[in-house]
């Protein structure tokens, strides 16, 4: 395509760039983020060809424009983007819930221009412009959620774009997509978010040593609940239902494990436990993680 536009230049919008200038998928990169200074540091890196200050500036002309802030900021987005999207342009996100930005995109977005929330599965702990990278998408999925009559040309060729960058593409509905990234992701991060900070509290009674002695299972989940916090409020806040359901589920399945532990129902834990490990090796065999120590992840 000729222009391409990344509204949101952190770890997602940095790292669509980097593997758009790799596959050589764009004669233009444009680039936008509402801080000026994220904005001046993506032009440190330089992983755009133009940087704009004005958001109207820079999806003028693009043939995609991609969403790469976080959800809550859609809205206000879709309504200052609106007038100069171009004729036939495929306006796009990277939102990790779908039925919200349908929600708050959809009536902003102008009958000529096709609209394909999409959600690439793929991140690190890390943010901002520096963060990103040219192969994190590479072997990922990334899921496409159409909205209703639109066109299968236009869901194609947004498609092959991310297969471009690297990505294995899926679609489906949004609320589908809603209800599955509730228990992969969503669920994930709230639990660990909430036991790292239980953690912190008993941290002051045990006078630093949970943080002294973290074993490997902690310090998982610490990578987990350093994400970026504006973007994980915002998921939550709008995929509450999925959330809520999900959440329901695990604090029944909670409290049937709390039994096991109390009545030293051995064969109960012993079974869940060999059902989880088969999930972690089918994980690594489909390609989607490594068995290498400390999971392939560098150490600080």
């Amino acid at each position: 395509m000729k222009k391409l536009a990344i509204i949101g230049l952190g770890l997602i919008g940095s790292s669509i760039a980097h593997a758009a200038r790799r596959g050589k998928l764009a004669g233009e990169i444009a680039g936008y983020d509402a801080s000026a200074d994220v904005q001046e540091r993506a032009g440190t890196v330089g992983f755009c060809d133009t940087l704009h200050a004005d958001i109207g500036g820079a999806v003028k002309d693009a043939e995609l424009v991609i969403l790469c802030a976080p959800v809550g900021a859609y809205k206000d987005i879709a309504a200052a983007i609106a007038p100069h999207l171009a004729p036939g342009a495929i306006l796009s996100d990277v939102g990790s819930v779908k039925g919200a930005v349908i929600r708050d995109l959809g009536p902003h977005v102008p009958r000529d221009v096709h609209f394909i929330p999409a959600h690439p599965i793929a991140g690190t702990e890390f943010s901002g412009p520096e963060a990103g990278f040219a192969s994190l998408f590479d072997g990922r999925w990334a899921i496409l959620t159409p909205v209703p009559g639109s066109d299968p040309a236009a869901v194609e060729k947004l498609k092959a774009f991310w297969q471009g960058l690297g990505s294995q593409v899926d679609v489906m509905d949004s609320a589908h997509h809603d209800l599955v990234l509730a228990i992969t992701s969503h669920l994930p991060h709230l639990i660990a978010y909430n036991i790292v900070g239980t953690a912190h509290d008993l941290e002051q009674v045990t006078e630093g040593e949970v943080i002294k002695y973290s074993a490997s299972g902690f310090r998982d989940f610490t990578r987990i609940a350093a994400s970026d916090p504006t973007m994980w409020r915002d998921v939550f806040l709008n995929n509450r239902e999925a959330v809520l359901e999900v959440l329901g589920r695990f604090n029944e399945d909670l409290s049937q494990l709390q039994r096991a532990v109390h009545n030293g129902d051995g064969q109960t834990l012993f079974d869940l436990f060999t059902r989880t490990r088969a999930i972690r090796r089918a994980i690594i065999d489909i390609g989607q993680d490594t068995a290498a120590p400390n999971f392939g992840r560098n150490k600080p």
